[in-house]
């Protein structure tokens, strides 16, 4: 299995790159979002990578971080969704707000993704809702306004759980808490609306 590719970047274009290895060319399928942080041709490039085998072909699939290969992987685990539709998924919107839309059954914003229709979107959302933490989507959405934000949702998070909530109480909580008061800047405050509510 090939987990990460690290070499010279010898092509690239919108959707597939070439990665030379020890003087073997590599060939990898990739969303719009890593192709945004390639750099120029000729330069070193690191890429993780989904390894697919099939009885009849054989893909490797970019990821320019971790986090796009694991949603990746977790958009294939849907029933009738294969590589090519988890790409497109993945241009079409950040992990942040692909986790965000998922945990929001926000089918409308999945279904506006070109190549994803209703009924996909609605796959989507059913099979992989459970599997979202929607704090987590929440705080790594591009709606998180910063690395303070994103961090004040896990603190408050975890404030709640040391006093003693379960992971999903204290996730509602949170939730609802935000939802209510999304000026909120401080974490402190996030969890003293959460325990009044």
């Amino acid at each position: 299995m090939i987990v990460h590719l690290n070499g010279k970047l010898a092509e690239k274009d919108i959707t597939r790159v070439v990665v030379e290895c020890c003087g073997v060319g590599y060939e990898a399928f990739i969303p719009l979002s890593t192709f945004d942080r390639l750099p120029v041709e000729g330069a070193d490039v690191k890429l993780y990578t989904y390894h697919d085998v099939r009885e009849d072909d054989e893909c490797l699939y970019g990821f320019a971080t971790v986090a796009e290969r694991d949603v990746f992987k977790l958009v294939t685990t849907v029933s009738g969704v294969g590589p090519k539709i988890a790409l497109s998924v993945l241009s079409g919107l950040t992990t942040g707000d692909l986790q965000l839309a998922i945990s929001q059954g926000d089918v409308k914003r999945l279904a506006s993704i070109k190549g994803i229709g209703k009924k996909t979107a609605e796959r989507i959302v059913v099979e992989l809702r459970d599997k979202i933490n929607p704090i987590e989507a929440l705080a790594n959405s591009s709606s998180a306004a910063d690395a303070k934000q994103s961090n004040m949702l896990r603190d408050a998070m975890l404030a709640l759980s040391a006093l003693g909530f379960n992971e999903e109480v204290a996730r509602a909580k949170v939730q609802k808490a935000l939802e209510a008061n999304p000026s909120v800047q401080d974490t402190e405050t996030v969890v003293k609306l959460a325990l009044k509510g």
